[in-house]
């Protein structure tokens, strides 16, 4: 099936499944892990393009709130619910697989290891999405949906009480997301993701400016 047929098909079954109840993982956050995914894969040596595009589409197929108690296991929900999607639209067996290895390996919080391409380029564009202005606003809006609040207006860097993430957006920063760059899979992935993260810094700084607080946290550069 060529691409743009596939990709057709892909934003099809989106719309209808999708409640539009998240804008975090809509279908705009679909096509973006999708671009982000190609162009890493490209730069690392190709993969399999197809692949890479359907599990870009299905892999927040299922997706629970991060409070959840199934939380570590909706990329396992989502593996499931994307094989008849798959076989569908006349994926071979292996390719079926492939994609729903990809699915499985790209959340955090399901602690799967990458073993292909597609799944290392699929994990890295997903994560690159908690970065930069994007990762910026769906920090606020989760923090929102979750009733954390925006900082502590004592201590908002956490200088001398411990990180608490679920209680305070601002501590998500130090806690997980200026992390991810290391977390990376591909070379290409780390670049993108230590330029967005340096969004999230400059980001920092302001908010220590306008709140008279020295510098935040020393990876805050």
């Amino acid at each position: 099936m060529p691409h743009k047929d596939l990709i057709a098909r892909l934003e099809a079954e989106f719309i209808a499944h999708d409640d539009g109840s998240d804008a975090s993982h809509d279908i705009n956050h679909a096509r973006r892990v999708m671009r982000a995914a190609l162009r890493i894969a490209a730069t690392e040596g190709g993969g399999d393009e197809g692949v890479i595009i359907a599990a870009a589409y299905l892999h927040d197929w299922v997706n629970l709130p991060k409070n959840d108690p199934n939380r570590s296991r909706a990329s396992e929900f989502s593996a499931d619910a994307a094989r008849p999607i798959l076989a569908s639209i006349g994926f071979a067996s292996d390719r079926v697989e492939a994609t729903c290895h990809a699915i499985l390996a790209h959340s955090f919080s399901a602690n799967i290891a990458p073993r292909t391409l597609e799944a290392r380029a699929l994990q890295d564009a997903d994560r690159l999405e908690a970065l930069g202005a994007i990762g910026l606003a769906r920090v606020f809006s989760i923090a929102g949906q979750l009733g954390s609040s925006l900082f502590n207006g004592e201590d908002p860097f956490a200088k001398n009480r411990p990180l608490d993430d679920r209680r305070y957006a601002v501590d998500h920063f130090e806690v997980k997301l200026l992390r991810l760059p290391e977390t990376m899979q591909t070379t290409a992935g780390r670049n993108m993701a230590e330029e967005r993260a340096d969004v999230m810094r400059s980001f920092l700084r302001s908010l220590a400016s306008e709140l008279g607080s020295d510098t935040p946290w020393g990876n805050a550069r």
